[in-house]
This record gives structure tokens, C-alpha cells and sequence, in this order.
């Protein structure tokens, strides 16, 4: 146990030993073991966006085995997936790779500006399939948001209760803001906090672009002069948001792009005190060889 693990895990003060054992287990697995940092491999796309779209582009992917055997081959701190996923999986690497549980799922078949998750599984299955946390998402801007942070409060207190860690996907979306605002700096400070508000451990948020949504921020970001000018500032900002670095806030990769692109975005993520990247298409999509260059080298930045 390092003293960076010992000082985050004091954050948790009001968390039972199993949870902080959980916590402790995703931070202290893979090639990041001890660093405070962590990188995760997501692989909820299939339900959220559909198989062709999601694996298409790399057809061992279509295969549950696949995902668990690059996180694992990677070095990665966790494994995260819907039920089926894992159960398809897990069996075959028990104790290889903490695992997370991702516990709502939203699709793309129905017609909604305001989307709303569907609870697909529960603490029990976690438990019953050795995971270290569930996974929640909430969509703050959605007409249903208050519905689902109710759902997640109740999943959050089960986690809490039986010992596991709970990761929440805050992800600003809905009727209520732009296209461009679902990833403004404003936005996904908002969010970050909402999630630490619900009593999440790890918050997953988007990248923040300098975009300002709402117009009584904007005014304070100027006033008090905010940095946003560049990622590092603007993750330093949303981190701050999470109860001034108290609660571990990672951000996704976002859709498929170039390596050069990726590599400079984790700069800019580690730059600003991110605590890591949780990495799904940008990973999965790619042939394995290549994935787990593009893997190591994201982890060695996080190392420095």
C-alpha cells in the first residue's frame, strides 16, 4: 500500500472496510498499481450503441472473452461491463482484473431528446459475480434526471452496504442543453459534483471543451478568472469541482479517433490532475496488437 493509496483512500472516511478494500483493489491492480492513477476498459457500447457499430470495426470484439483478455493482457486496474458481458466472461478469469458492473444501460432503438437508462442489473449479481463496484450512469440536463438520481441513490446505498465501490458515468444530456453543451467546462463541473453529491467513489465524465453553457457561470468563470483556456485548466477545474480533488474523477475516451489526438488529450488529462481514463472504443476497436501499444503508451503517461 503507497502513501498516494493511503491519502485517497482517507478520503473515504465514512465507508465501511469492504468498500475501501474494494477501492483499494481497483487502485492497486495492473500496471498503475500504486500510483493513484488508473485506466479502465469499458465495454457497454454494444448495448449502448448497438453490435455492428461497436464491434464491426474489429471482429474478435463480438466475442465477451476478448474485452476481459485486453484488459487483462493490458495491465489495466479494472474491467467494466453490463451483466450479460460479464457473465459471458468472467468465469473463465476469476480474480485476474477488478470488475465493475454496469448496472443501467440506454439504447438507440427509441425516439428521445431526454434519455433515460433502464436498470439492467443489481448489487446482487455483482456480489455473486466477485465484482469490486457497480456502474451507474446518470444524465444530468435530461427531463428524467431526477428519476435517475434516485435510482442511483439506491443502487449507491446497496453498494455501500454490501461492501463495493460505486462508479457513476455523469454524463450531461438532454432537452435542457445544446449539443455543444453537453461537454461545456460549466457543464461537466456541474456534473462532476452531481455525481459526488450521490455518493459516487470514482465519477467518469466527458473531456470538457472551453464551450460555457449557462450564462450565470459564464459570469463567474469570468469574474473570478477561472482558467479554461486549455485541457489541463479546464480538468483542473472540474476535478476541483469533485470536492476539491476528494472524490476520483476519471474521463472517457470519447468516440474512435487518431493516436496522436488520444496521446495528447491524456496529456492534457494527467496535466490537470485527472486521476485516469477509462478507454473503450478507442481501445477495442483497434487490432489487439495495437490496442495494447496505444494501452501502454496512455499508461505511461500517467506514470510520467
Amino acid at each position: 500500500m503507497t502513501n498516494k493509496v493511503k491519502t485517497i483512500l482517507a478520503n473515504y472516511q465514512s465507508d465501511n472496510p469492504g468498500t475501501v478494500a474494494n477501492i483499494a483493489r481497483i487502485l492497486n491492480h495492473g500496471k498503475l498499481a500504486g500510483t493513484g492513477k488508473v485506466v479502465i476498459l469499458p465495454v457497454d457500447q454494444g448495448f449502448e450503441h448497438g453490435p455492428t457499430r461497436s464491434f464491426g470495426p474489429n471482429a474478435p470484439g463480438y466475442d465477451p472473452r476478448y474485452h476481459i483478455e485486453l484488459a487483462i493482457e493490458a495491465g489495466l486496474n479494472a474491467y467494466a461491463a453490463p451483466l450479460g458481458q460479464i457473465e459471458a466472461a468472467s468465469r473463465e478469469f476469476p480474480g485476474e482484473i477488478p470488475l465493475i458492473l454496469k448496472a443501467n444501460n440506454n439504447e438507440l432503438l427509441g425516439k428521445s431528446n431526454d434519455p433515460i437508462p433502464a436498470v439492467t442489473a443489481t448489487v446482487k449479481d455483482a456480489l455473486r459475480l466477485g465484482c469490486a463496484a457497480v456502474g451507474f450512469t446518470i444524465y444530468p440536463g435530461s427531463a428524467n434526471a431526477k428519476q435517475m438520481y434516485e435510482e442511483a441513490r439506491r443502487l449507491i446505498d446497496e453498494a455501500k452496504t454490501a461492501g463495493l465501490a460505486a462508479v457513476l458515468w455523469s454524463y450531461p444530456r438532454g432537452s435542457a442543453l445544446s449539443k455543444e453543451g453537453e461537454t461545456a467546462v460549466d457543464v461537466a463541473a456541474y456534473a462532476a459534483h452531481i455525481a459526488c453529491q450521490l455518493g459516487a467513489h470514482l465519477v467518469k465524465v466527458k473531456p470538457p471543451t472551453a464551450h460555457m453553457e449557462k450564462e450565470e457561470a459564464k459570469k463567474v468563470f469570468e469574474k473570478y478568472k477561472i482558467k479554461t483556456e486549455t485541457l489541463a485548466d479546464r480538468v483542473r477545474h472540474v476535478v476541483e469541482s469533485a470536492f476539491n480533488g476528494k472524490r476520483l474523477v476519471i474521463f472517457s475516451g470519447g468516440p474512435a479517433k487518431g493516436k496522436d489526438e488520444i496521446l495528447t488529450e491524456i496529456r492534457g488529462i494527467r496535466e490537470g490532475g485527472g486521476f485516469g481514463s477509462i478507454i473503450g472504443r478507442n481501445a477495442f476497436q483497434r487490432p489487439k496488437k495495437e490496442a495494447l501499444a496505444l494501452l501502454d503508451e496512455i499508461i505511461g503517461i500517467y506514470r510520467g
